[in-house]
């Protein structure tokens, strides 16, 4: 008699193999028992048909002992790392564009920095369309001493940038960058009153032509400056061409020469009184985003002087190019402090923050052939020139709002020459496998004569002079077309309300009924002036 059993019941053995017998003698068991055995058998022996199919193709040459493996091209290791640097960097730079967006709005008064803000966003989308189509041409492609005409919209470009290695596109991104920087400065010293129609135009002329053109000069593969000194070139007789290493004059002077232009052609902004006539500077709105945006400045510049290499295997520059960047900017920081500190006996914090970016922008030419030492003597002096640059601007009642000329124009002036005093006689060039320092630079204070400064001061004071007069030219053809500077009735109704239709604290009335004017006058009223903000009434006298 067979035991009964219950759902869920654990069965011995004896009743498994009886329960086993039972269900053979059954057709649809037999039948379900050989589709099962069968299906194991082929699935075991597809498994057994991939393993073989994958070792043989896969592992074979790996795993054989008697193949000779490939040799190893040093180009297939040494270019994907210089590009990955070289794109790294490139992310560094173009962060420096939320700094310069912080610092120009934290200088600039509340009621224009929406102003800001677009300027400086629109400026970066314009640079990089036109640096696709033409400014790369002009600035890196082979032509003549003082133009390229050569891979226009990025057309017929090879797979890497002359003997760099890097990837040609990546090469493109690391400039393109570069350029967003000069053309980011210009707008600094011109906030306030410059209208945004105004403001597209220059940066036209700015990114398209006088940026890529002049600094095809100095970087193009066949620039005049670049030559200068080779037989058959310019100036053979002084045997010793012009150095930027990453932008001194290229990028600084050129931006602050274009930011003189366009301050001296715009003009003071309005209520604006300099000291000579019992004023001051105007009051920044928010010095907490200023500083916070130097400071970003700052973090991207590792990108913009040690990224310049375009070579991580020349590491040895690459670390010493960073401690020579950082120690410059904390020399130019505590130097500016103190010469402020000076007159006023007050710690400010405007000058100190332009104090380490003059320090920065000074070191950028040298940085590669300095020492530690060199870098703190020249950062220094870069901290008392931007606190004297300031001081002439207000003199010769030029407003600067965030002081793009003295930072960026007098600063990469000094570096720029410093070279050829602080060269310390060790370093080279840079290159794709490691540095080369067989034919090193030598400045005046370590024994290499006066060569090297003098070709540092032709090529700066050509770049600098042709600079400034091709940038009056520009802003003054814009300000024919009366779209460079806004109305006075705009002006004192705030740019942010009157260009762009909204502020940037709306909880806030932001016009020339709220916001300061000037630190040494009142602000000014509407009385007489300018029309209220749309919805509110023009205060009355009691």
């Amino acid at each position: 008699m067979t035991p009964t059993t219950y759902p869920g019941a654990k069965l011995s053995l004896s009743q498994k193999v009886s329960r086993l017998g039972r269900r053979l003698q059954q057709p649809e068991w037999r039948r379900y028992g050989a589709l099962l055995g069968l299906g194991k058998v082929l699935g075991i022996a597809g498994v057994l048909f991939i393993m073989q199919f994958v070792t043989h193709t896969c592992f074979t040459h790996v795993l054989a002992q008697s193949a000779t493996p490939p040799p190893i091209n040093g180009a297939d290791c040494v270019n994907p790392i210089n590009t990955m640097w070289t794109l790294v960097a490139a992310f560094l730079v173009f962060c420096m564009q939320v700094g310069f967006t912080m610092l120009e709005a934290g200088f600039c008064r509340s009621r224009e920095t929406v102003n800001v803000l677009m300027e400086c966003i629109v400026d970066t989308c314009l640079c990089g369309l036109l640096f696709y189509a033409i400014g790369f041409s002009f600035m890196f492609s082979h032509g003549n001493g003082f133009i390229g005409y050569h891979w226009f919209f990025l057309q017929n470009v090879p797979h890497t940038y002359e003997t760099t290695g890097v990837a040609f596109l990546a090469f493109w991104i690391f400039q393109f960058a570069f350029a967003d920087t000069c053309s980011t400065i210009c707008s600094g010293a011109m906030i306030g009153r410059t209208g945004f129609v105004g403001d597209l135009l220059y940066s036209v002329g700015v990114s398209g032509f006088i940026y890529p053109i002049i600094g095809h000069w100095a970087w193009g593969p066949d620039g005049f400056l670049a030559l200068m000194g080779s037989p058959g070139y310019f100036l053979p007789a002084l045997g010793q061409s012009f150095h930027d290493f990453a932008g001194s004059t290229v990028v600084h002077t050129i931006g602050g020469m274009i930011a003189l232009a366009g301050s001296i052609v715009l003009g003071p902004r309005l209520g604006r009184t300099f000291k000579r006539d019992g004023g001051g500077p105007m009051l920044p709105h928010d010095l907490t985003i200023a500083a916070a945006g130097g400071l970003l400045l700052w973090f991207g510049w590792y990108g913009f002087n040690p990224g310049s290499t375009l070579s991580a295997m020349d590491f040895e520059g690459i670390g010493r190019i960073s401690a020579n960047t950082t120690l410059a900017a904390c020399a130019g920081g505590m130097v500016a402090m103190f010469c402020a500190w000076i007159p006023s006996k007050k710690w400010d914090l405007s000058f100190t923050v332009n104090g380490f970016l003059a320090g920065l922008v000074a070191i950028t030419c040298p940085c590669y052939w300095v020492t530690p030492t060199g870098a703190i003597i020249l950062g220094g002096v870069a901290g008392v020139v931007v606190y004297l640059g300031v001081e002439l601007l207000e003199y010769l009642r030029i407003d600067d709002p965030i002081g793009a000329v003295p930072v960026h124009g007098f600063a990469g002036i000094w570096g720029t020459w410093s070279l050829g005093l602080f060269a310390c006689g060790k370093y080279g060039a840079t290159g794709p496998t490691g540095a080369d320092n067989s034919a090193a630079l030598n400045g005046l204070f370590y024994h290499g004569g006066t060569t090297l400064l003098k070709a540092q001061m032709i090529g700066n004071i050509i770049i600098t002079t042709s600079t400034f007069a091709v940038a009056m030219l520009l802003m003054w053809l814009v300000n024919l077309t009366g779209t460079l500077r806004v109305t006075k009735e705009g002006e004192l109704y705030g740019l942010d309300l009157h260009e762009h239709g909204i502020s940037a604290y709306p909880e806030y009335v932001i016009s020339s009924l709220g916001s300061p004017s000037a630190s040494f006058q009142p602000a000014v009223s509407f009385h007489g002036e300018a029309p209220p903000p749309r919805g509110l009434k023009a205060p009355t006298k009691n």
